[in-house]
């Protein structure tokens, strides 16, 4: 959504009060009042004050949500402060360590993923997110174990040790001999390579009748290469921390928008397909609560940005999630320095 009015229409007077509204609803959550801003050293008079906010709602910038109350930043007026008039402060070095040293707690790439995020979370106050693809496992071995006549265990190891079990169905006939057969076969086949490369490969292989196999056994492997390439459905990872925080600002009022935040956050594909947008190219996007069709209940804004792995490429998008009202000015750097740490991690 495109403000109607650049920040470069507006007259410095009207500039500076919209300014002021801004900070201060971002900061307190409340809707300003024209005394409340003549107090504050604009050495304007009340009735000046008055005109100008009047002004900027017929613009479309500020509203007021009761007509005794003071005034707002709507969604497009936050949209006309974040990027024109917004001054970022950096994450100061504490903050900045913090981040660092949960990219850096080893373990498995996901959980440091999942412990940066978190950091995020906590420094914004918001819910951290990160959306990375899955990696693909590159096959150590696979076998077969025996549950019943019907049913076996396709158990997966991976190079880097992890193991993975999956119930397949067993095609009529196999008996033990089978099962070791097949996965004899699979593990001399398919050892170092992708579960894609590996699917392909036994396809090409049982086509051209390569593989010395009986009937079963082929129809065995078959079955264990198209459970396992299951996997790919399940991509990207979603990885979201830190949705309590939502609650913790919240005062009564305000409890509904959060509870329907937290259910958007429940529907994680539609969040990936959002974050997934942030892809292309290199810089912050925000997204402010009825830009996008998921939140226009909510009024949830989203702050993101991608990050790439050694070879140039954009592995994953990380962000976070929360009320409009929030210190964008802040936020957006922290979110910056985190996708910048975890790209050193992915590389």
């Amino acid at each position: 959504m495109v403000p109607a009015t650049p920040v470069s229409e507006l007259s410095d007077r009207a500039r500076e009060i919209f300014r002021r509204v801004v900070d201060s609803y971002l900061e307190s959550g409340a809707p300003v009042g024209s005394r409340t801003l003549a107090q504050a050293g604009l050495n304007l008079s009340p009735a000046s004050i008055r005109s100008v906010l009047a002004q900027l709602e017929t613009m479309g910038l500020l509203a007021a949500p009761h007509t005794s109350a003071g005034r707002m930043p709507t969604e497009l007026g936050l949209r006309l402060f974040v990027d024109g008039m917004m001054q970022v402060s950096e994450p100061s070095r504490a903050e900045r360590a913090a981040i660092e040293a949960r990219a850096a707690g080893g373990g498995p790439v996901e959980e440091a993923l999942a412990a940066t995020t978190a950091a995020l979370s906590g420094l914004s106050a918001c819910a951290g997110l990160v959306m990375v693809p899955k990696r693909e496992q590159v096959l150590r071995s696979i076998g077969f174990v025996p549950l019943t006549p019907t049913q076996a265990l396709a158990v997966l190891v991976s190079e880097d040790g992890a193991v993975e079990n999956r119930v397949i169905d067993l095609p009529a006939g196999v008996d033990a001999s089978a099962l070791i057969e097949a996965g004899n076969y699979m593990s001399a086949t398919l050892s170092g390579l992708t579960l894609s490369d590996a699917r392909a490969r036994v396809e090409r292989e049982l086509a051209d009748g390569r593989a010395a196999l009986d009937a079963t056994a082929r129809a065995l492997i078959q079955r264990g290469i198209a459970v396992w390439s299951k996997d790919g459905g399940r991509r990207p990872v979603l990885i979201v921390r830190g949705q309590g925080r939502l609650l913790d600002d919240a005062d009564a009022a305000d409890l509904e928008r959060v509870r329907d935040l937290l259910d958007d956050l429940e529907g994680k594909q539609e969040i990936a397909a959002l974050l997934d947008s942030a892809r292309a190219g290199d810089a912050t996007r925000i997204f402010i609560g009825a830009e996008t069709k998921l939140f226009a209940l909510s009024g949830s804004s989203v702050i993101a940005k991608p990050f790439r792995g050694a070879d140039g490429r954009v592995v994953g998008v990380v962000g976070v999630i929360g009320p409009t009202r929030l210190n964008y000015a802040r936020v957006v750097p922290m979110v910056d320095f985190t996708a910048a740490t975890l790209a050193r991690l992915m590389g």
